[in-house]
């Protein structure tokens, strides 16, 4: 059996959470050429580099990265085992890293996540905003617990992981007031030569609508496109196109943007899903987010 050198990590964690080996001294009390070999015992023992150097700073490799998240939480065990053997009362933070892709409406997300803060447990929430493709990356390497998409990781992926279906929803056209009550009218054949704004041609929910206006014979003027869902509504709110979102969320977005509906597609499905690295679920502010997803993702 392996045995990893708590020393060392000690060493190691204290060097990256202060940013160099100067000041872990200060904190440890013990000279560099000390700390400095312990963290090389525990580069050969792990067989990765745990930094690089640029210029007179250290930064954490990617393995460095997943060595010290996994230090923060060991060592914030053993504070806790501490305060409990003591008889100090604990308070036990759950940190839930949460990676949502870019594609994603914020209103989906955040009727997601704010399901953390009405459990028991504490919950400590980072979120992180980017492509499907980093985020992915980052949950090989333990930097995100979950990434939340509109669509499965596909089975050519290079990363191992596994996707659960939250829920799904129709769709709403909605458009400011103006635009709204002129094209209303025989929809959905008034989108014919329709300003449409769009989220961009990687996203799963473009490519449903394009099958879609190819099916009904519609040919709309696409006018933007956007990665960013908020910033795709802040444009529509402002009158320059027709935009399209989750039915799940319609009325909150009404609310926020002050748009109007254009019309409603049952057909076009809005799919959610959660990405994670193992297939059973194990941590339990996840599990409740799964459970209550699919009375939150609804038409």
């Amino acid at each position: 059996m392996e045995w990893l050198n708590y020393h060392h990590l000690l060493y190691f964690w204290t060097v990256a959470k202060r940013g160099s080996v100067v000041a872990a001294c200060d904190e440890l009390k013990l000279r560099q050429p000390t700390i400095s070999a312990q963290i090389q015992a525990l580069e050969e023992s792990i067989g990765e580099k745990l930094f690089d150097r640029t210029g007179r700073k250290l930064v954490l490799t990617e393995t460095g990265k997943t060595v010290y998240k996994y230090a923060e939480q060991i060592f914030m065990l053993g504070r806790e085992l501490t305060d409990v053997m003591k008889g100090r009362p604990v308070d036990h933070v759950h940190q839930l890293v949460v990676g949502i892709n870019e594609v994603v409406p914020k209103a989906i997300a955040y009727r997601l996540l704010k399901i953390a803060f009405k459990l028991q447990e504490q919950v400590h929430l980072v979120c992180k905003e980017d492509s499907a493709e980093r985020l992915i990356a980052d949950l090989a390497i333990h930097n995100v617990d979950m990434v939340i998409s509109d669509s499965p990781l596909v089975s050519s992926a290079l990363v191992k992981g596994y996707s659960h279906l939250l829920g799904e929803c129709g769709v709403s056209f909605l458009a400011a007031d103006k635009l709204a009550t002129k094209y209303k009218k025989q929809f959905p054949q008034s989108l014919e030569g329709a300003p449409m704004l769009l989220p961009l041609e990687h996203s799963s929910l473009r490519g449903q609508l394009e099958s879609y206006f190819q099916a009904q014979d519609i040919t709309p003027k696409v006018i933007a496109e956007f990665a960013d869902s908020a910033l795709l509504k802040l444009f529509g709110a402002e009158g320059h196109g027709i935009f399209v979102i989750p039915t799940a969320i319609e009325a909150e977005v009404q609310r926020q943007y002050g748009v109007d509906l254009v019309g409603r597609v049952a057909t076009i499905r809005e799919r959610f899903y959660l990405i994670t690295a193992s297939r059973k679920i194990k941590n339990p502010v996840v599990q409740s987010i799964t459970e209550a997803a699919k009375d939150i993702l609804k038409d």
